[in-house]
């Protein structure tokens, strides 16, 4: 019995060889490694800026204080937003051409960051960057879910997000080393350079995974059946909604992680090795979960560490009342807490693009939007509420770990720890 919601759809290719399309061999460490790369542009787009708010303050003014975090949203919007158009685009014209297509805008506007003369612009600069690395995040999933199904595809997200979370481990360390060395909008031109690398590399090597006969047309009716079919699927939707609360957190998270690490425990340049012994973590749970989801399923492996977190939220609620709790206390929960965003994060995905992979471009594109635009706005908010406190992230991990859990309880008709038979015999 297997753990997937069994659709009409033709069943999709698992990588079992060093295959993945006929005609195209490209071996499957190389296919992860390219995708997870593909993803970790985002990655590194995010968490590369850290330790540059500092720096940011001292250039456009102490006065814009907490605007700063901006720099993170202004990016996942224009991030989220996108996604919606490049689905319905890769589902018609195929994988290659758009993603190419948003790769050289992430290139241009990563380098058009450097000479920002304004915060303004800078903002500008970092949406349009976030509407070039759109492609990625769509077309790297789409590209999964081409040639996977179930359990292998919940396998396949999980291997990526290991190589993905060794981004945030050294992505902060590089743009401190940066801002020593240099100004930090050199941490723009080194973006650009990475990418213009990847592009290069997926030119050259990734196959076309849409065959044409399999491509739909673009028409507004086509977008219109495709999204109504997303937005209808009781799974994909309350699934979508759970990681855009969930993932909230992590945005929280990032844009509160400088001034907590740096003001509240004073550890200033060793910031970026505070952060990334968390993201270790969650590269080892990453790995961990696509061994263990073959044996246990996307379900019981999801639905148990959401509620994990949810405890390990409530202790650093707790332990935050009376005032910030000592160092070693918070980075303990914080050891509890975020490796299970590997536990999480990829099985939710996969099982909110189980039931689509008829639509696999378009899906990923509205419920990529759902998660990063919501997570965005959630983060945000969690961002903009943090007075120097520590309970002010308790406090938001909580709340958005409460709310995931009570829309998978929808998605699952009010049961956990189920399979997608056990639903549909509900």
């Amino acid at each position: 019995m297997t753990d997937s919601v069994q659709t009409k759809t033709a069943p999709a290719q698992a990588l079992q060889s060093e295959e993945f399309i006929a005609g195209n061999p490209i071996k499957r460490p190389m296919f992860i490694a390219m995708i997870a790369m593909l993803m970790a542009l985002n990655a590194l787009a995010i968490d590369i800026i850290l330790p540059a708010f500092p720096a940011m303050l001292d250039t456009f003014g102490q006065d814009i204080g907490n605007k700063v975090q901006y720099v993170l949203s202004a990016y996942l919007i224009g991030f989220g937003i996108a996604q919606l158009f490049y689905g319905p685009i890769t589902d018609s014209f195929g994988r290659r051409a758009p993603l190419f297509f948003g790769m050289a805008l992430y290139i241009i506007f990563a380098f058009a960051a450097v000479f920002a003369p304004s915060f303004e612009m800078l903002l500008f600069c970092r949406v349009m960057q976030g509407v070039g690395a759109a492609s990625t995040r769509v077309i790297a999933v789409a590209v999964v879910r081409d040639t996977h199904s179930g359990r292998a595809m919940a396998s396949t997200m999980s291997l990526v997000m290991m190589v993905f979370m060794v981004v945030p481990i050294f992505a902060p360390m590089i743009g401190q080393g940066i801002i020593i060395f240099g100004d930090w909008h050199l941490i723009f031109l080194f973006m650009a350079a990475i990418c213009a690398v990847v592009l290069v590399w997926t030119a050259l090597k990734m196959p076309e995974t849409l065959p044409v006969e399999k491509r739909r047309e673009l028409t507004l009716k086509s977008v219109l059946i495709s999204f109504k079919l997303i937005i209808t699927n009781r799974l994909a939707f309350f699934y979508a909604l759970a990681t855009a609360f969930f993932f909230g957190g992590l945005f929280g998270f990032l844009n509160v992680a400088q001034p907590i690490y740096g003001d509240v425990y004073g550890l200033g340049s060793w910031f970026p090795i505070a952060f990334g012994s968390v993201a270790v973590l969650m590269a080892i749970s990453s790995f961990a979960n696509s061994k263990l989801v073959g044996t246990f399923g996307q379900r019981r492996l999801a639905h148990s560490a959401l509620l994990a977190f949810f405890g390990a939220a409530v202790l650093l609620v707790v332990s935050s009342i009376g005032g910030n709790p000592p160092f070693w206390v918070f980075m303990s929960i914080l050891a509890l807490a975020m490796p299970l965003f590997g536990l999480i994060g990829a099985n939710l995905n996969s099982l909110a693009m189980e039931p689509l992979g008829a639509v696999a471009g378009t899906a990923s594109s509205v419920l990529g939007f759902m998660q990063t635009v919501g997570g965005a706005l959630v983060g945000a908010i969690i961002g903009q509420y943090y007075s120097g406190q520590v309970l002010d992230l308790a406090t938001g991990f909580a709340l958005v770990s409460g709310i995931a859990i009570i829309f998978v309880l929808v998605a699952e008709k009010g049961r956990l720890f189920g399979t997608a038979a056990d639903i549909q015999r509900g």
